[in-house]
């Protein structure tokens, strides 16, 4: 049967839809998994969401992709995500690059083993370990699937730990059903690009797409990501083209969002897409990814990409509808103390 590992994965479902002659008819669907519970799963098709009661799975499994992408296409993208993430400490083993933030983030805090580190795949290891023993931190690799496997697979040898596997998942610019901005809503931006935003309910909200955050923006980043060191604001803003998205509903700031455009201009990235409890549900993150997007391709950008915890359905769910695939996924290994 399906676990939460397989959120945001092909698969394929045979399920009980009918009794003939005290016999059980099946069907078969094809689709990615975007939402897995205790009852029932959702498995977007083709045709849309399909909806299946787990009383009525008779067998489910993951399936490979129809394509899988290239290595070339695999280390394009995750250089394109490293410049929308710039770690401000850095150091090379070839080509593999090395980064720490003070802590901040594992993706800003990590080795990204893409390409020949000029030695020995131990001695590369070793050599990342040291340097992050130098800074006084934990080493931690990220390992794009199935590129690094077998950087992976030195790492099972050592006892490297593995944390929950993560997403990258890409879409086409312009986004797919996008949702107009409302008639009513205000709508603002520093340079005059970006799009309104409502909630699902309603009631007035703002966006507003900035080329530097505010301090409010910031606390609620640093509420979510645990603190906000002066690596972070590095990280947040050293990028030449980027957007802090702020969403205002009766004046006050309820969510947020950044965008950036990286990969010679091809690739908007989309991170901190984030909702104060007490508004979400009402559409305010869609409506900020769309606002990003629109920016994104007016600048040039051809494809979004994000990335999201695979144990997140709800977050992939919503990525799902509009129009995110899974491009790749990464694990991210942490040396054992």
């Amino acid at each position: 049967m399906l676990r939460q590992q397989d959120v945001g994965h092909r698969i394929v479902v045979r399920r009980i839809v009918g009794i003939r002659d005290g016999r059980p008819l099946f069907s078969d669907a094809l689709g990615e998994l975007v939402e897995l519970s205790e009852t029932y799963l959702t498995l977007a098709t083709e045709k849309g969401n399909l909806r299946v009661p787990v009383a009525q799975v008779h067998r489910a499994k993951r399936v490979p992709p129809t394509r899988r992408p290239t290595a070339a296409a695999v280390v394009a993208l995750e250089r394109a995500a490293d410049e929308a993430w710039p770690a401000p400490t850095r150091g090379r083993l070839g080509d593999w690059l090395l980064r720490s933030a003070e802590g901040w983030t594992g993706r800003a805090n990590s080795a990204l083993p893409i390409g020949d580190p000029d030695r020995p795949l131990p001695a590369a290891v070793d050599a990342v370990e040291t340097w992050y023993a130098e800074r006084g931190q934990p080493a931690i690799i990220n390992t794009p699937l199935p590129l690094a496997a077998p950087v992976g697979a030195e790492l099972d040898e050592r006892g490297w730990t593995t944390r929950p596997p993560t997403l990258v998942q890409t879409a086409p610019l312009p986004l797919p059903d996008a949702a107009p901005p409302a008639a009513s809503t205000a709508h603002r931006a520093a340079d005059g690009n970006g799009g309104g935003a409502a909630d699902g309910n309603g009631a007035s909200a703002v966006v507003e797409l900035a080329a530097a955050p505010s301090e409010e923006w910031l606390a609620i980043a640093a509420g979510r990501k645990g603190g906000l060191p002066e690596a972070a604001r590095h990280v947040l803003t050293a990028v030449d083209q980027v957007r802090f998205a702020h969403v205002y509903a009766n004046g006050t700031l309820v969510a947020i969002g950044r965008g950036t455009v990286t990969g010679q201009g091809r690739w908007l990235g989309l991170s901190l897409i984030e909702v104060l409890p007490a508004v979400r549900r009402q559409g305010l993150a869609h409506r900020v990814i769309d606002s990003l997007a629109e920016w994104g391709a007016s600048v040039g950008a051809t494809h979004a990409f994000l990335q999201v915890e695979q144990r997140n359905a709800a977050a992939v769910a919503l990525y799902r509808r509009l129009g995110f695939t899974t491009h790749h996924t990464y694990l991210t290994r942490v040396a054992p103390h």
